[in-house]
């Protein structure tokens, strides 16, 4: 039996190799999930058109994605907290500058996701013993049950799309506009390192399934009622008609021992607190960066040992076109990032740097009226000139956090400690710089002042507290995810990347995950 921990992507995506070379495969999962009332609610919404949708039940499953001047304070699922619940009483954690949160709902953050999807460059993953060439059949793997929305632009230079027949999104009429203002300064731009294209997406698409697609809905950001985004959720719940597959929910994993053939699994019942054991030949931790580091250093009882995670800074702002989109209000889309920026600009960085570009949607409204106050008259222009870009650097270029497990074994919990980077600020400053002197081409103008820079994990790529080595130390894990000194225990999330590249990190933890599920199946 082989044992995953953990419903995320990345368990899933391991889940599925294995079951894929006729392993049996026990999930074990805390499994919160969405509250019956929404999710009925849901369901509902799922089964009618959404042009019939009940404005009563559609508010509803917005309630609490209240913006404010700064934006959304944290995103919800069909208006629920639930993919953040429970998390400090079973993965206790603290942060001194530092926002690394884990999940212990099931489909983990997938369930609130921007979906966004790139592989790495080797480019940016020079220190990784494991290269693009090792994962390609495990990125084509991963999109052909995730869905996958794509384009064929100039993004396929440094990031083959892995997908024979991606499906295909209507993008916004903001979107369209500004892309062609790009490619009309296409070359120009190439010959300062800029590559960008349709945002890659997973999204199943009206023309790449036979199921419902995308019907731009605008509901992206508060949860798809049909199921359109993917969420590793519906996954686990596929992979249950496989007789090899079965999932234990409700299950909080505390520690890890190996004996010969055989690795002794220890936790507890989420609900009722009591002890649980479970055996299997292998174990594949899946679980986020946070969870997965606790569970590995308290298996190793050890406490007050630091170790180094890695993290790509997210930062925010807004661009202004000089050209509006009239009645962007009325506009039927989908409101997840239309367009990627790649910027390889070694005077920026040494590594890439990657833009998500964001059109209208009705958070972005709401903003920008409580941010006018008194002028809010003047929404709708702002409105139809505005685009917001999410920026990541690579880790080279970001703070570090500091990861420490503290306590004494019974109420132990992990200290996250923020360790700045003098590179980052000054790395961003070069971005918007960079965005001011080619505004023209761009028909926009960043608005630096409303630059927001967040904290250390609160982007959610972070990773690398046991990073890959070809010959690993004390606190590193060798390609298969086996951290140094065990030979069953396979660490399969971000938690071994050597470092965080700025491009989106699901889909390389999936096919990583799926890599070492597929080749450590028969050993």
């Amino acid at each position: 039996m082989h044992c995953v921990i953990g419903s995320g992507p990345a368990g899933t995506a391991c889940a599925k190799a294995l079951l894929a070379r006729g392993a049996e495969v026990l999930m074990l999962d805390a499994g919160i999930g969405l509250e019956n009332d929404r999710a009925k609610i849901v369901r509902e919404l799922s089964e009618i058109k959404s042009s019939d949708w009940p404005r009563e039940k559609v508010a509803e499953i917005k309630n609490g994605m209240n913006a404010n001047a700064k934006g959304l304070p944290q995103k919800l699922a069909f208006g629920s907290n639930y993919p953040y619940r429970e998390t400090g009483e079973h993965a206790a954690w603290r942060g001194t500058g530092a926002s690394v949160r884990p999940s212990l709902a099931l489909g983990g953050f997938s369930t609130v996701w921007g979906a966004a999807m790139l592989p790495y460059r080797d480019a940016d993953t020079e220190n990784w013993p494991v290269k693009s060439k090792n994962l390609v059949q495990h990125y084509r793997a991963v999109l052909e049950f995730t869905g996958f929305a794509a384009q064929r632009d100039d993004l396929e230079e440094f990031f083959p799309l892995h997908s024979e027949n991606p499906g295909a999104l209507k993008s916004s009429r903001q979107a369209d506009s500004f892309l062609k203002k790009l490619e009309s300064h296409r070359a120009a731009l190439r010959e300062k390192g800029w590559r960008f294209g349709r945002a890659r997406l997973a999204v199943r698409a009206a023309d790449n399934s036979k199921k419902t697609g995308c019907v731009y809905c605008g509901m992206c950001l508060y949860g798809c009622p049909y199921g359109c985004i993917y969420n590793s959720a519906d996954t686990v719940n596929e992979m249950r008609a496989d007789a090899n597959f079965k999932y234990e929910r409700d299950v909080i994993v505390t520690k890890l021992r190996e004996n010969g053939a055989k690795v002794f699994i220890e936790g507890y019942n989420r609900l009722t607190r009591a002890p649980l054991s479970f055996e299997a030949t292998r174990v594949y931790l899946a679980a986020g960066i946070v969870p997965t580091t606790q569970i590995l250093l308290r298996s190793q009882n050890a406490y007050d040992r630091p170790l180094r995670a890695r993290d790509s800074q997210y930062f925010v702002f807004p661009l202004i076109t000089a050209r509006r989109a009239r009645d962007v209000r009325a506009e039927s889309l989908y409101t997840l990032s239309q367009l990627f920026i790649e910027l390889n600009n070694p005077q920026i960085s040494r590594n890439t740097v990657h833009l998500q570009i964001y059109t209208y949607n009705d958070i972005i409204a709401q903003t920008v009226r409580k941010s006018l106050g008194p002028l809010k008259m003047f929404a709708r222009p702002v409105e139809e000139r505005i685009l917001i870009v999410q920026g990541y650097l690579h880790s080279d270029d970001s703070p570090e956090i500091k990861m420490t497990l503290k306590g004494d074994g019974e109420k132990d919990f992990l200290q996250l400690d923020a360790q700045p980077n003098p590179k980052t600020h000054l790395t961003v400053k070069k971005v918007l710089c960079e965005l001011l002197r080619n505004a023209r081409k761009l028909g926009a103008i960043p608005i630096s002042p409303m630059l927001q820079m967040t904290l250390p994990g609160q982007g959610f790529h972070s990773g690398g507290t046991f990073p890959m080595r070809e010959k690993p130390a004390e606190f590193e894990s060798d390609c298969y995810g086996r951290p140094h000194g065990w030979s069953r225990v396979h660490a399969v999330d971000a938690t071994i990347f050597p470092n965080v590249p700025a491009t989106t990190i699901t889909l390389p933890v999936m096919a990583n995950a799926h890599r070492i599920g597929w080749e450590t199946a028969a050993l």
